[in-house]
């Protein structure tokens, strides 16, 4: 997202009365077009519209970082003494390579 300016700001502020007096539609239209609106009611923030592709954006860039914090802790409490080889864990478990040849795996 990029940091909005002063102009910018003031341009996203929409009062509530436009939606009292109809306008939704063309609220809805200017979000697409122009970006976030900030829905303003008895002068204070009421709400914040975006785009649902800013919000799938936002949404999946929390569960990026979500992601990386528990893979950051993870990694902090990595004890390297503890760790094990593929060929020791596939040994413990008692799976051969042949085992695998016919699974399909697909990671993101």
């Amino acid at each position: 997202m990029n940091n909005m300016s002063v102009v910018g700001m003031m341009n996203s502020i929409v009062p509530i009365t436009r939606f009292n007096k109809g306008e939704a539609t063309r609220i809805f239209d200017e979000v697409e077009t122009t970006g976030t609106k900030i829905v303003m009611k008895n002068n204070k923030p009421a709400c914040v519209l975006i785009s649902p592709s800013q919000y799938e954006s936002l949404m999946e860039m929390l569960s990026d970082y979500i992601l990386l914090t528990e893979a950051e802790n993870r990694m902090a409490a990595n004890n390297p003494e503890e760790n094990v080889t593929h060929e020791e864990m596939m040994n413990e478990l008692g799976i051969t390579n042949e085992d695998l040849d016919g699974v399909d795996v697909e990671i993101e």
